[in-house]
């Protein structure tokens, strides 16, 4: 009779480690791996498809993972998590998610190390390594003021990196612009991001962007990384100029709270939602400038 309410049990374990990698969020990762591979190569393949799939769930798993497992105390005192905005994982789980995150990841790096050159491979250990140095104890990027947005953006911007080198990409200007917009979007995201958290990251005594400089700095500094994302696409051979639209609909969400205080920061999380949908929209927009960049 105990053998049937086991599964349920393992169903539901099984959905905690998935939602620890934040679904919502997977298409961030894997789409710019896609792109720079694709936009390079112009055919489909196996290794875009496994680098693909690596870059959608396992590599999510690690990232959101291992920072919900040793980040437990700090989001227990944390109103945002248990939802599409971090899973809560009770201790038990901490074990087997860290394990599914190895025994998911394994696999695919040791795939893209084999069909890859020295280039991809020494970005994929950047980008691992980013990864695991975010959340991992002793390491803590995550605690290092701007080092912690610096990091944030690696997540995003290296598996681009990692797709155009595996494709064998040569280095361009603008393929340079792009990076380097695309990597002070993923700051400006991540410093935004943390102004909701000022309060419950001071109580856990946290070092973040946010809790170094405070919510208004913060907010004021995001603010100027999306210009300057949008201005570096400017710069950029045609279709490129168009993503400098990109940047509008994140200024507008973010410029109201230019002046929070500090003990205002949480109500930020309702901009903070609205960039998780906005991402949806500015990647439809990024993929309808690659098809013009495709066929152009």
């Amino acid at each position: 009779m105990t053998a049937p309410a086991a599964r349920p049990s393992l169903a539901r374990d099984l959905g905690q480690i998935l939602l620890s990698s934040r679904p919502i969020s997977w298409i961030n990762t894997a789409f710019p791996f896609a792109a720079g591979y694709l936009l390079t190569t112009r055919e489909l393949d196996l290794t875009v498809v496994i680098g693909f799939v690596y870059f959608l769930i396992p590599y999510n798993l690690a990232m959101y993972g291992i920072n919900d497992v040793f980040d437990y105390a700090s989001d227990l005192a944390n109103p945002r998590k248990g939802g599409i905005e971090g899973a809560l994982l009770a201790p038990r789980m901490h074990r087997p998610t860290l394990w599914a995150a190895a025994v998911s990841n394994i696999p695919f790096l040791v795939y893209l190390v084999v069909v890859g050159n020295a280039a991809s491979t020494a970005w994929l250990a950047v980008s691992v390594f980013a990864v695991i140095a975010y959340s991992a104890p002793r390491l803590r990027f995550k605690e290092r003021a701007f080092l912690d947005s610096v990091t944030s953006s690696l997540h995003f911007v290296t598996p681009a990196i990692v797709g155009l080198a595996l494709a064998g990409s040569g280095v361009t200007r603008d393929t340079v612009l792009v990076l380097v917009a695309f990597f002070l979007w993923g700051m400006a995201a991540h410093a935004f991001g943390a102004v909701q958290d000022v309060g419950p990251d001071r109580e856990a005594g946290i070092g973040s962007v946010a809790t170094v400089i405070g919510a208004a700095a913060t907010v004021r500094l995001s603010l100027g990384l999306w210009a300057l994302a949008g201005i570096l696409m400017l710069l950029t051979a045609w279709p490129g100029p168009l993503g400098a639209l990109l940047a509008l609909p994140y200024l507008i969400n973010a410029a109201p709270w230019w002046r929070v205080s500090d003990e205002d920061s949480g109500a930020t999380n309702r901009a903070w939602r609205r960039f998780i949908f906005l991402n949806y929209f500015a990647g439809f927009l990024a993929t309808m400038i690659l098809i013009l960049a495709w066929v152009s």
